[in-house]
């Protein structure tokens, strides 16, 4: 029982790459950012302590 994997070709890395730029890094940034500023949000409304205080 020989397990043969076949190499991605061009065409395959060059649509995975632009999912990863167009798609995912975009949303990745997207849920990065909000869930920080969802923490610190939260932290404020539990800590007492307005923006700048």
């Amino acid at each position: 029982m020989e397990n043969k994997e076949t190499a991605p070709t061009k065409a395959q890395e060059l649509k995975v790459f632009l999912f990863m730029t167009v798609v995912l890094a975009p949303i990745l940034a997207v849920a990065t950012v909000g869930g920080y500023g969802f923490i610190v949000w939260m932290y404020q409304l539990l800590s007492g302590r307005p923006p700048g205080a």
